[in-house]
Order: structure tokens, then C-alpha cells, then sequence
């Protein structure tokens, strides 16, 4: 029997991206199909033969074995595109499906190493503005479950291996009947693990692990902000005679800092400046959080609450390159101790006000004029 290609049964190209080879076979599978053409045994049989073209392709995996090996990829055993191969290749990729989503729950082998299986540790690091910007690297102090120093995480005192738990039969579960139901639940003599210890370490009881205080350097990339959850693998808990140890979750907190907030990468600084400054202009200085000093040019009639931004003085993007921007927030200052000649000064400026020098004053006096009838 000749093999079509199952580019040209799907009126494709090889280099065609996924979205074009979904549209060419359901364009394909409505002309094609056996109750649009009364049972005729052609139309079925490329019905068929583009639906299992169309199984294969839209698969990646699938699809890069085809185009490497062709059909002789899922011949003998290969990871076939499960077509219309008969009902025992069909029950068997329904099996290989089901296996790989609910393995863990019906491998014995997957319960047991996931019982021995060290536990998963959290910890809570409190961090500086400017170590989130530039990354650091952390010494922690933790005490928790570690591999037995004296019997080498074995459990034993020699040499012996751990034998089969005659409780469970190596299952690492136990059922016990409660009426119409079966209940199953952790071997009690063996913890869940399928095996036992003849002659158990002292120091651990036979688990392989004892609690230990130890230290641990972790790298904390920049960019990190409140809340961000840094997974460290295998620095939780040992795990039972050598079974495979648990991970470290890092869950970072800011501390407030003295003159910047953070949203995000933006840095936001609220500035005071001088009444004199905001209505003539000028420069002032404000720090980075790199310990650069950043000049900020006032224009002439800002007002309070509005914001200056300088790009790429913020924040580090995490997992990224450039930075975010610095934001500062003017906050107009009113004087309130004065000398007697800028006291005398101010009362003659406000002698030849106009109006005109504070517009929005101006408008908003005259609407109340407007309301009270006067």
C-alpha cells in the first residue's frame, strides 16, 4: 500500500504554520465527509486519511518525527498519530493519554516516590529597594529535614537494604472496608514509602533524615518586587532513605523606603520645592536608586501635584534588560517664617497683581462672583 504524504492530503506546504494547516482541513473534512456524500466508501476512506494527517501535524512533537522520519516514525511501536489504525492502536493511545495525566494517581511507583518525597519549604525574605534593583545573593539560615549523616539518608545502621512493608505489600496504601465504601489511606508501618527497615538507625529512627540547622546561598535576580515567588529546587526538606528532597519557595517583601514608592518599575519621589522655584524655574537634584544623582529641570509656573519623568531611571525589569522610569511628584512649599524685607517684598508683588499671574485663581473667583450674583 503507497503512504500519501500527509502534507499533500492536507493541500499544504511543509512550511505551513499551524493556523494554515487548521483552516485546509476542516475546509477539507466539511467536502469530504461521509454524511454529506450517503456512505460513499471513497469520501470515507480520505475522511479518514486527513483526519489522521491532521492528528499528526497538529501535534509539534508529532509532527517534527514525520517530517524527520516520515510514516516510519510511528511504525513498530513509534509514537504514532493514532489514525484510524484499529481498536487496539486507538485503546492504546487512549491509555498512553490517560497514563500521562493521571500517572501520578495510578502508578503505585509515583505514589510511593511521592510520599517519600521531601517536603516543600517556604520562607519569607524581606529585601531593600535598592537590592531588588541591582540582585544580590543571600545567605539563609534553615532548619529542616536533611539526609542522616551517620547512616548516609539509608535509614539503616549497615549496609542492609530497606525490605518490602508486609503491612502494605510495597503499595505504600492500606484499604479498609466502611460499609459500601473502601477507604484508602497511608500505610501507617512504612509512612507511604512500600518498604521498611530492619534494623534502623538510631539517630533518625530509620527515615534516613534528622533535623538540621544549615546554611544555603541563593541568588536573587534584579527586578524582584513584593510578592515575586523565587523557586530554589531540592533545598527543601530530605526526603525519606534518599528519596528526593523537597524545593525552597523564596516569597520576597519589600521594606518602605525613605523617599521612593514603587509601581511596579516606575519609581514615584514626592519633592518639595519652593514657591520662589516653582513660579521662576530652575534645576534641583534628586538621588537615583543606583546612587547617581539626577538633575531635574523645573520648568517656570509648575504647579503642585504635577509629575516630571526621566526615562530609564527607575526600576530593574526583572527576567529583562533597561529599566523603568523615575517619576517625581512637585509638592509647592509655602513659606512660613519670613523676614520683614521678604515680607515687604511679597506685599509688593501683590500690589501690581492683575490677575493674569494666576489664571486659575482667576477663574474660579470669578464662577463664584457669577454664583452669588455679584
Amino acid at each position: 500500500m503507497v503512504e500519501s504524504n500527509f502534507y499533500t492530503l492536507l493541500e499544504v506546504e511543509r512550511t505551513a504554520d499551524d493556523k494554515a494547516i487548521k483552516a485546509s482541513y476542516r475546509r477539507l473534512a466539511m467536502e469530504c465527509h461521509p454524511d454529506r456524500h450517503g456512505g460513499c466508501t471513497d469520501k470515507e476512506a480520505r475522511f479518514k486519511a486527513i483526519s489522521e494527517a491532521y492528528d499528526c501535524l497538529k501535534d509539534p512533537q508529532k509532527r517534527a518525527a514525520y517530517d524527520r522520519f516520515g510514516h516510519a516514525a510511528f511504525q513498530n511501536g513509534g509514537a504514532g498519530a493514532g489514525g484510524f489504525g484499529g481498536a487496539a492502536a486507538g485503546f492504546e493511545g487512549f491509555s498512553d493519554i490517560f497514563s500521562s495525566i493521571f500517572g501520578e494517581f495510578t502508578d503505585p511507583r509515583a505514589q510511593r516516590a511521592n510520599a517519600a518525597r521531601g517536603a516543600d519549604l517556604r520562607y519569607d525574605l524581606e529585601l531593600g529597594l535598592e537590592e531588588a534593583f541591582a540582585g544580590v545573593e543571600k545567605t539563609l539560615t534553615i532548619e529542616a529535614l536533611a539526609k542522616c549523616e551517620p547512616c548516609a539518608g539509608r535509614g539503616s545502621k549497615g549496609h542492609a537494604q530497606a525490605a518490602t512493608c508486609q503491612t502494605c505489600g510495597g503499595a505504600g496504601k492500606v484499604r479498609a472496608q466502611q460499609g459500601f465504601f473502601v477507604v484508602e489511606r497511608g500505610c501507617p508501618t512504612c509512612q507511604g514509602s512500600g518498604a521498611v527497615v530492619a534494623d534502623p538507625c538510631m539517630a533518625c529512627g530509620g527515615e534516613g533524615r534528622a533535623l538540621k540547622q544549615r546554611k544555603i546561598s541563593v541568588n536573587v535576580p534584579a527586578g524582584v518586587d513584593d510578592g515575586t515567588r523565587i523557586r530554589v529546587g531540592g533545598e527543601g526538606e530530605a526526603g525519606m532513605r534518599n528519596a528526593a528532597s523537597g524545593d525552597l519557595y523564596l516569597f520576597v517583601h519589600m521594606k518602605r523606603h525613605a523617599y521612593f514608592t514603587r509601581e511596579g518599575t516606575t519609581l514615584v519621589a514626592e519633592c518639595p520645592i519652593s514657591f520662589t522655584t516653582a513660579a521662576l524655574g530652575g534645576t534641583i537634584e534628586v538621588p537615583g536608586v543606583d546612587g547617581a544623582r539626577i538633575e531635574i529641570r523645573i520648568p517656570a509656573g509648575i504647579q503642585s501635584g504635577e509629575t516630571l519623568r526621566q526615562r530609564g531611571a527607575g526600576m530593574s525589569v526583572l527576567n529583562a534588560r533597561g529599566r523603568g522610569d523615575l517619576v517625581t511628584r512637585i509638592l509647592v512649599e509655602t513659606p512660613t517664617k519670613m523676614s520683614k524685607e521678604q515680607r515687604a517684598i511679597l506685599e509688593q508683588f501683590r500690589s501690581t497683581e492683575t490677575g493674569d499671574e494666576c489664571p486659575a485663581s482667576r477663574s474660579f473667583f470669578g464662577r463664584v462672583k457669577e454664583y452669588f450674583g455679584s
